[in-house]
């Protein structure tokens, strides 16, 4: 039995944060889980009576994001574990999608999540207690053809999490950017969005957007698993700020970090080149 933590989940319908309210619900802690259609959480309540609770949530919705936190403490009297996990991937070539389709992705994976961060953040800094999950992907690393919008929502989810988490320190708040590889929930069917209008100019995307297709039901990830990872992590004396999860991901993150190292490399010297006379330079941000 665990020591009873409230945990917030974002977007638990299905896929990662069905998986993730179940398997937290089953080890014995609370659980605040949301979606745009509560009634499809109503089981999860019928099987937990006294630790599950269920809200409405968009996370596009500013203020439905506070109204849950605020119902989520009225209930449980705190958070101690949001999980930002709602969200979807836009897949195509910069070219293809429509304005509104783009700025969606960004209101759904970058904006719903801050809405939700700058309305449990007071309570956390309450509480001087708190974890926060923000649901990334190989794809918040790494940028293929056909990712270019999905990845750019979740680079920036990646940088507004590594800030937080220093920001957050003081006030004994953690933060852990979790960063799934290929799993076996819907993201690559009902998830999935493709553009009205597809181009034959760019072939990479086709093929990308064709393998995400054919891998559908396929993958090789277990969501239960990753979800007993994510809460080894919430109870970890040190837990990362990165958690790379399968081994598609880990695998393509350390190549990256290599690749990244590769490419500096010969152009260093010019980089380092470029400051005025005697002019020195200490460590970013004055550490």
């Amino acid at each position: 039995m665990s020591d009873q933590k409230v945990w917030f989940i974002t977007g638990s319908s299905t896929g990662f944060g069905r998986e993730l309210a179940e398997e937290v619900l089953a080890q014995g802690y609370k659980v605040v889980a949301t979606a745009r259609k509560p009634e499809t959480l109503s089981a999860l309540v019928k099987k937990y009576p006294q630790t599950a609770r269920v809200a409405r949530l968009d996370v596009t919705n500013k203020d439905e994001a506070h109204r849950a936190i605020e119902e989520a403490v009225e209930e449980f009297g705190r958070i101690d574990v949001l999980v930002n996990n709602a969200g979807y991937g836009l897949m195509g070539a910069l070219e293809e999608p429509t304005d509104e389709q783009i700025r969606q992705q960004f209101e759904t994976n970058i904006f719903g999540a801050l809405n939700v961060m700058r309305a449990v953040l007071p309570q956390m800094r309450k509480q001087q207690s708190g974890h926060i999950l923000n649901i990334s992907s190989v794809g918040g690393f790494i940028a293929f053809p056909a990712t270019g919008y999905y990845s750019a929502s979740k680079f920036a989810l990646e940088a507004l999490s590594q800030a937080l988490a220093g920001e957050a320190a003081h006030h004994g708040i953690r933060v852990t950017i979790v960063q799934p590889g290929a799993f076996r929930t819907d993201f690559n069917g009902r998830s999935l969005h493709l553009p009205e209008t597809r181009m034959t100019e760019y072939p990479a995307t086709d093929e990308f957007v064709s393998w995400l297709k054919e891998m559908d039901g396929k993958q090789p990830g277990d969501p239960r698993k990753a979800a007993q990872a994510m809460i080894k992590v919430v109870e970890s004396e040190n837990p990362p700020l990165r958690l790379p999860l399968g081994e598609d991901s880990v695998t393509a993150i350390e190549a990256e970090l290599e690749a990244v190292k590769k490419d500096i490399a010969p152009w260093r010297e010019v980089g380092i080149d470029t400051a005025y006379a005697g002019a020195t330079f200490g460590a970013i941000g004055g550490k």
